[in-house]
């Protein structure tokens, strides 16, 4: 909250590959915190989400997200890590998910295909790109912008997020120096703003609709006639 963030995920990992692995009940905000701190610049408290991330290595283990958990319906943000190639062309084309987790941390072991990359954008799945792994580690800073230009060169920068898996409070950065890593990962300048922001809001409201199997709307103040009106004129002509 006092680097400019408004929400913040919390998130359960599960590789699916360790056995008598279970989903368990997300923790709620008030188990581990007495009062939420106040967004900094605002008057409002940080919203914290809940999120689960699958770490999937066999196609069996896709089984638990087609089945009706009530487990995981409680999750405000479902992930997917997938290990191989066609674990990454089931995740972006059958299952129900909000997030594809991108390896950073070692070559991909596979390449990135234009049809389910494509297919995963228009169901509204987003891609994670993690930036802490780059600024820990040389070898992984490598990995991870190798591995994003890849992506980059498919997706062409469309529905990309960057977020941390920071565990330490000094492994997070603030959300301008994290755009400007993005420009590393081969974003462009509106493209890195938005894996940060937009694209961040667009991935919880597709979670909402995936808990509610309708749909969310929301709403845009619109700035009246004379607004739009001030700021189609030019400088000189502009009320002093």
């Amino acid at each position: 909250f006092s680097v400019g963030y408004s929400a913040v995920a919390l998130n359960h990992v599960i590789d699916l590959k360790e056995k008598k692995q279970e989903i368990v009940k997300p923790l709620s905000p008030s188990e581990l915190f007495p009062s939420l701190p106040i967004v900094q610049g605002t008057s409002k408290r940080i919203k914290v989400l809940t999120r689960l991330t699958l770490v999937v290595s066999d196609p069996s283990h896709c089984n638990l997200l087609r089945s009706t958990s009530a487990n995981i319906r409680l999750y405000d943000i479902i992930a997917v890590f997938p290990k191989t190639e066609k674990l990454f062309h089931i995740t972006c084309t059958t299952l129900d998910v909000d997030l594809v987790c991108i390896n950073v941390t070692e070559k991909l072991p596979f390449y990135f295909r234009r049809p389910p990359v494509n297919m995963a954008i228009d169901r509204g799945i987003y891609f994670e790109l993690l930036y802490t792994p780059a600024i820990k580690d040389s070898t992984m800073r490598r990995y991870t912008i190798s591995n994003a230009i890849s992506l980059m060169q498919i997706c062409k920068g469309k529905n990309v997020v960057i977020s941390s898996a920071a565990e330490r409070p000094l492994e997070l950065r603030g959300p301008y120096d994290v755009a400007n890593l993005g420009l590393l990962f081969g974003l462009s300048e509106s493209e890195a703003k938005a894996a940060v922001s937009t694209n961040c809001r667009a991935t919880m409201l597709h979670g909402e609709t995936r808990k509610s199997a309708c749909g969310v709307v929301y709403t845009v103040k619109k700035p009246h006639k004379a607004e739009e009106e001030e700021a189609t004129l030019p400088a000189c002509k502009k009320a002093r």
